[in-house]
This record gives structure tokens, sequence and C-alpha cells, in this order.
């Protein structure tokens, strides 16, 4: 196991072993154990009581964060001729259709996220084994296969996310940058947090919200109270 820096132990240090913070004082906590020389990104896990495997208990969706990521996302859109302006016009960073259908057939998915129109998923339907693994798979469920694509540009660009349980039961996503005000922290990891509890399957048993952490990119884990969020 490698040893912890002078830094680490002195962040370690700062969270109390076995102690659950409310999210309001994690989000302050947070922001002092945060020690690298760039802005860090905030990232919340929710370990939920689902069984992933379960198609009735697979826990999906999309949620808006009021302060956004605080990241620059990069949207490609996928469209035919009619729709170009109209991405463009949103603030797609790259426009088009089959020249980029060959460049990701070359390997290129410098991206985050790919917006594109019904009439498209048809050709990119070769293209699943490249962009599913990297999560850029458009999908009608998380509003990225839509007619409606300017609206999909701007709600990215301002920060709508999707998210998907793992294998091991546990959401992961960004909530933002060390350098956001606590309060905007606490209310992105809130929205996140309450989406999650709208969604639980029916299926689901027993405790649904087992454990809650957030971490900065560099930090350790701050466990929070699940029953005080």
């Amino acid at each position: 196991m490698a040893k912890l820096t002078k830094k680490q132990k002195e962040a370690a240090s700062k969270i109390e072993k076995n102690k659950l913070y409310s999210l309001k004082d994690a989000s302050a906590l947070i922001k002092t154990v945060a020690t690298a020389k760039f802005d860090e990104s905030v990232d919340i896990a929710v370990r939920l009581g689902v069984d992933p495997r379960k198609a009735n208990q697979m826990v999906r969706g999309v949620v808006t964060l009021p302060h956004g990521t605080g990241k620059d996302v990069r949207v490609l859109a996928l469209v035919t001729p009619d729709k170009e302006a109209e991405a463009k016009a949103a603030g797609a960073d790259y426009v088009g259709l089959d020249e980029y259908l060959q460049k990701i057939k070359d390997g290129w998915t410098d991206v985050d996220v790919i917006i594109t129109m019904p009439a498209v998923m048809g050709k990119l339907g070769p293209l699943g084994r490249i962009l599913g693994p990297r999560g850029l798979m458009p999908n009608p469920k998380t509003g990225t296969v839509t007619m409606e694509v300017g609206k999909a540009v701007q709600e990215v660009k301002a920060g709508k996310i999707d998210f998907k349980v793992d294998k091991t039961g546990i959401v992961h996503a960004g909530i933002g940058r060390i350098s956001f005000d606590a309060d905007k922290i606490t209310e992105n990891a809130h929205e996140i947090i309450q989406t999650l509890v709208k969604l639980k399957p029916t299926a689901a048993k027993g405790t649904y919200i087992k454990s809650i952490h957030i971490s900065s990119t560099m930090s350790p884990a701050i466990a929070l109270d699940p029953k005080a969020v």
C-alpha cells in the first residue's frame, strides 16, 4: 500500500473516523481537505440497495444540477443538414454526420456527450462497441436522442448529466468543482440524491440508500448520514 503524503495525512486528520456528516457540513469540509493545486472535481458515490443484475432494479436517469458541473462539456451533435444550424446556435462543439461517423470508426471519441436524432440512430448502431464502453452511446431515456436538438444541447451545456447504477450497486456522478461555494456543492448533491429517491424501483426491498460519500479528485471520502439528507 502506498504511503500517504504529508498533505494527505493532514487532510485525513480533518475527517472524523466513523462519523456520518450532514450534507451541509460535508460540503464545507470537502473544501478544506482538497490539497491539489488544480480545481479538483467534486464527486458523489451513492450505494443503493438494489440488484443491478435484475432489470426491474436497474436505476438510471438524468438530472440537471442547479449550478452545473463546472466542467466545459464537449458536445457532438450528429444531425442531418437541416438541424445543423440549430445545433450550432445552441452551442454544440462539433456538428455534422458522416464525417464524424467516420472519425469515430477510426477511433476518435474526444467528446463528453453525443446528441443525435431518431433517424440517425441506425447509423450509430455499428459503432456501439466503440461508444458503449465509453458511455457515449445516445439514448432516448437520457434525452440524447431527440428531434429537439437545440434544447438538448443547451441542457447538457447547462449541467444536465445522466447516471446509471454500476454492477456493484453504486451511482457515481460529478457534482461540481472544489472552487464552488459550499452551498452550491450542497444544492447539487441534494438534487441528485432526491432524484435517486424518486427513481427507487418498486422491486427494491429493505434500505434503499445504504451509504453516501463525497470526495474530491485527490481527497479522502467523507461519509454522509443518509437519513439526514
